[in-house]
């Protein structure tokens, strides 16, 4: 059977009631296409990412792909999938087999909606090199003075690589610019997934927003991974996260989305990402 877009699913994670969430493209299939076609559907899809996945023993191996790229991992597919398997086959907890990890996705429905949560790959930080947090100041504009000297920048894991840079305050997080291309190839260069850009609400409570120029994509109004990878730091840096926090994301692109992100004690450990999900009209 040849394969079109009218086959995937579009499903909006991590969204705040009936609004709002990024939305993701999802198949389902009796085996996975190949790579090249993966690649093609999900740039026809135009979402930031598609989750393509397929029976493996008792779960499922799943694939990730973005208009420009495979990803290793990424967060909102993923709570989109889960939607998706619950909606499919129940509720229940699906195991998933990634390129790189082995993670878990719950998903439970409610109504019209799926309460979903990942189990993000292990992860771990580290400061960031004064070259990457050079290049990426002079990418957005920013300055040493515009930083959070809390949270200092670091390259943050979760299955993926995120260069976290806190900023001083909301105004400098909503006059985020840069130049798509000029942010591609920073992201290459240093091995990064997404930037996350961070400003501190509250000790429990953060505004985030975060470029994927590699993957052609401005910006993402909701990242699971980049959360996860933000939760993991946190824990490292010994801040008083009090086990959890939660991320208000999207909301300078008119796409405000929530995600929560609990934090256990082991370091490295995996982090537990949760929202909502909503279905969405195929085009």
């Amino acid at each position: 059977m040849t394969i079109t877009t009218s086959h995937i699913l579009r499903i909006a994670a991590f969204s705040d009631g009936d609004a709002g969430g990024n939305p993701a493209g999802v198949w389902i299939g009796e085996s996975l296409p190949p790579a090249d076609e993966m690649q093609r559907l999900a740039h026809a899809v135009g979402y930031s990412e598609t989750a393509f996945a397929e029976p493996q023993g008792k779960g499922w191996r799943v694939r990730y792909f973005s208009p420009a790229s495979e990803v290793p991992f990424c967060g909102h597919a993923t709570i989109a999938l889960g939607a998706a398997l619950a909606r499919r086959d129940g509720d229940g907890v699906y195991a998933l087999a990634l390129n790189d990890a082995d993670i878990t996705v719950e998903g439970r429905r409610e109504g019209g909606r799926v309460a979903a949560a990942l189990q993000s790959p292990p992860t771990w930080s580290r400061p960031a090199a004064p070259e990457l947090v050079a290049d990426a100041l002079m990418l957005f504009g920013y300055h040493d003075a515009d930083l959070d000297p809390r949270i200092p920048p670091g390259l943050a894991h979760a299955g993926a690589n995120h260069l976290v840079l806190a900023l001083a305050s909301r105004d400098l997080l909503a006059a985020m610019r840069y130049d798509l291309e000029a942010g591609r190839a920073l992201m290459a260069k240093h091995g990064l997934t997404t930037i996350v850009l961070a400003w501190v609400e509250s000790a429990q409570r953060f505004h985030t927003r975060n470029p994927f120029a590699v993957g052609g994509v401005y910006e993402d109004p909701a990242t699971g991974a980049g959360t996860a990878a933000l939760a993991g730091y946190l824990r490292d840096l010994g801040w008083p996260h009090g086990g959890a926090i939660d991320v208000v994301q999207g909301e300078d692109m008119g796409m405000r989305s929530l995600l929560r992100a609990e934090i256990g004690p082991e370091p490295g450990g995996s982090i537990r990402v949760s929202g909502t999900a909503r279905m969405l009209m195929k085009d």
